[in-house]
């Protein structure tokens, strides 16, 4: 397999691109992929068997159970930077190593129905959390040590639509191709 075929697998709908400008038809939209994220990823999981939950959406990729449990670790933190955010000027915030909590034995379950009741939950409770920052509150920032950069809130609501949209085309993918790479 060639690298831009393996690029295509690690980012089938592409990599997140920052607008110039982010307009609120743009953040109404994000905030939907968000709610919506749930249901899909249940509606694309739900009737998988122990075997298909471990096909890898590439080649040395997760497996489609470590994507969903990745997506609630990942969101979690995503509800407190924007918490953070919210409430403190500039705060920075704690990375991790998702590679290693990928590993855990949360992250390897073959049942997913507390990680998607978790889903459910958080991505409500991140909606209506994102449906009522005013446009002020918008412009607020954290700071990720890892990148050495100030991340906006808006600009974090696209990225996290994307991060949504993103692995459920992995879970997608590798249904697609059964977990098989040639």
């Amino acid at each position: 397999m060639n690298t831009e075929e393996l690029y295509k697998l690690k980012f089938p709908i592409g990599e997140f691109k920052k607008p110039d400008v982010i307009t609120s038809e743009m953040i109404t939209t994000w905030i939907q992929d968000i709610e919506q994220f749930p249901k899909a990823i249940e509606n694309a999981t739900k009737h998988l068997t122990i075997e298909e939950l471990n096909w890898q959406y590439r080649p040395n990729g997760w497996t489609i159970k470590q994507v969903v449990h990745h997506c609630s670790d990942s969101h979690m933190n995503s509800m407190i930077r924007f918490k953070l955010a919210l409430t403190e000027d500039a705060p920075t915030i704690r990375p991790y190593y998702e590679d290693r909590w990928a590993t855990l034995v949360d992250g390897i379950d073959d049942n997913l129905k507390d990680t998607l009741f978790l889903l459910k939950g958080l991505h409500a409770k991140l909606g209506k959390l994102l449906r009522h920052i005013s446009e002020e509150e918008l412009s607020k920032v954290f700071v990720h040590p890892e990148h050495g950069k100030r991340f906006r809130l808006d600009e974090t609501i696209g990225t996290y639509a994307w991060h949504s949209n993103h692995h459920l085309a992995h879970v997608k993918q590798a249904i697609t191709h059964k977990g098989h790479f040639e």
